[in-house]
């Protein structure tokens, strides 16, 4: 338990901060898993739209980092690009 009051407040603001980003991280699993499970490349290319977004979303906040931002964008595409070559 912290003695000091700014301490206190502090570890109340990144409780807050930590269930922020746990929940935002949680949201792009799931965006991310939609992508990959899209039957369809018109799905998983409009499911990539979404997660491209929030990706930016999220490097902006930084939650992620830019470069995880970047390698995930990179496989995505990847992954729907050899779904339109079926």
């Amino acid at each position: 338990m912290p003695n000091v009051k700014s301490a206190a407040k502090r570890a109340r603001t990144n409780n807050r901060s930590r269930e922020r980003n746990r929940d935002a991280r949680s949201r792009l699993r799931t965006a991310i898993k939609k992508v990959r499970q899209a039957g369809t490349a018109e799905d998983a290319r409009s499911a990539l739209r979404e997660v491209e977004s929030l990706l930016d979303r999220l490097t902006g906040r930084r939650i992620i980092h830019k470069n995880a931002a970047a390698r995930h964008k990179a496989r995505l595409n990847a992954h729907v690009t050899r779904l339109d070559a079926r």
